[in-house]
């Protein structure tokens, strides 16, 4: 596939990186000559030096030839103004762009003569958007309800759910088998287990798999029934009740706005216009106005109490000293966003709970739109490790290789696992007999990226399926 990124920057730069090693032919432009140097010197790709809203510009970047336009600059007007060009002059099939200010995602229009409500964004001819403020926002809330889950996962309409946890030493399942913890769990309740960590290591798995303390365990079970599961890996399991919040932003303010209602939110910013701005806005939260990294506010504020504290402000390194202050000050858990993949592996898992990266939440929903099949959904997993892909099954025994055959007979590829199926809304028991049928939602779990191709050949239908 022939893909034109507009920016450079850490979004546009990892994606470029991903989609480049998936073996797509990437073009990159971006207005500054430094950050497009560096691009040349690591990646396989072809660069150009230029205003991204420019027509003369995308020409020369082969705008003519493109199969996909990825516009993620950090500029809305840019990204908005590339894709109507990228429409109108050079007739790019699909566009893609990231806008960050929730208006043009959220306000939907008139609906149309078949009765769908197409957001403001399609007025500028993006076929689809993406905002990591929104992604991030509805993780965030997540995990504020499952306080001790590392990350948390809705699938099928919310039907299915993956979470993330840790085995505790008190937990009701350290030493147990992982054949043996339906068994524990009560009547008509179960989870599907299918990834483990250990030391930062993936583990074969098997019905004799011992839990032991610190496993990171990866489960998908009903959503409606994990509120049941959790508490026998973490016996503290429990909702958060008081949040606090470091930075007044885009982020910030949509996650005060979101989970005021349901949470006690405590928000700090510096900017004296924008504390005012938060204050007329929000009804429920405490705005504060301060330092995210003035020791004397935290501690006045008793950021020991609170159940969970985000250090959301601009800059990697404000949000991670504010975090790790929270953390001495004795807050029970703290989320950072850190923009700079070298600072995410450094710091996840460590003296901060969780580490937020809104480069892999945008390439997710980007892969999701790129990959081959009925693709719902893509998350990675594992700092981009590993991946978990939603995707709806079509075909008849004839034009498809996995409709109508028992799981025993379909041939998967190494490190790509089946973790769910939803058939009409209900959640599938996972045996060897179970056969795949037209318009199954299938979750699966790839812990390899040279996986994902395999993947996409099997889930491709033939041809004689359109005729």
């Amino acid at each position: 596939m022939r893909i034109l990124i507009l920016g450079g920057g850490e979004v546009g730069s990892t994606v470029a990186k991903t989609l480049a090693t998936a073996g797509n032919s990437v073009t990159v432009v971006d207005k500054n000559e430094t950050t497009i140097q560096s691009l040349s010197d690591v990646l396989d790709i072809q660069t150009m030096v230029g205003n991204a809203s420019s027509p003369m510009v995308l020409g020369e970047a082969g705008a003519a030839d493109a199969d996909l336009l990825l516009a993620l600059t950090g500029n809305d007007e840019t990204n908005l103004t590339a894709c109507v060009l990228c429409k109108k002059v050079f007739n790019i099939p699909s566009r893609i762009a990231r806008i960050r200010h929730g208006d043009m995602v959220e306000y939907l229009l008139e609906p149309d003569a078949e009765g769908v409500a197409k957001p403001a964004s399609s007025l500028f001819d993006v076929s689809a958007s993406i905002c990591p403020e929104q992604l991030i926002t509805e993780q965030m809330i997540e995990l504020f309800r499952y306080n001790t889950a590392l990350q948390v996962l809705n699938f099928v309409g919310g039907i299915v759910q993956m979470v993330v946890t840790r085995v505790h030493e008190d937990s009701a399942f350290a030493g147990k088998l992982l054949g043996e913890i339906n068994a524990e769990l009560p009547e008509g309740v179960e989870c599907q287990v299918f990834a483990v960590y250990r030391n930062n290591s993936l583990i074969i798995l098997s019905e004799n798999t011992k839990f032991i303390r610190g496993d990171e365990v990866f489960l998908m079970a009903k959503k409606e029934q994990m509120h049941v599961i959790l508490p026998y890996f973490d016996p503290n399991f429990q909702p958060a009740q008081r949040i606090m919040i470091a930075g007044g932003g885009n982020i910030g303010y949509r996650l005060a706005k979101r989970a005021e209602k349901q949470f006690s939110i405590k928000i700090i910013e510096r900017n004296t216009i924008r504390s005012e701005w938060l204050a007329e806005n929000l009804s429920a939260s405490l705005v504060l106005e301060g330092l995210s990294t003035d020791e004397k506010l935290l501690d006045q504020e008793h950021v020991s109490d609170t159940d969970v504290f985000c250090a959301f402000t601009n800059d990697d390194e404000d949000n991670i000293m504010s975090a790790l202050l929270a953390k001495s000050f004795g807050a029970g858990r703290v989320i950072a966003i850190v923009n700079r993949p070298s600072y995410v592996d450094l710091l996840q898992g460590n003296t901060i709970d969780i580490v937020v990266s809104p480069h892999l939440a945008t390439i997710g929903s980007i892969l999701a739109h790129i990959r081959r099949g009925d693709i719902v959904s893509v998350h990675p997993l594992r700092r981009g490790e590993a991946e978990i892909i939603e995707a709806v099954i079509h075909g008849t025994r004839k034009t498809s290789k996995i409709v109508g055959r028992p799981f025993s007979q379909i041939q998967w590829p190494h490190g790509c696992q089946v973790t769910a199926v939803v058939r009409g809304g209900v959640f599938i028991s996972l045996e060897e007999s179970t056969e795949l049928e037209e318009g199954d939602h299938v979750i699966f779990f790839v812990s390899r990226r040279q996986t994902v191709h395999e993947l996409e050949k099997i889930l491709q239908v033939k041809m004689g399926f359109f005729g």
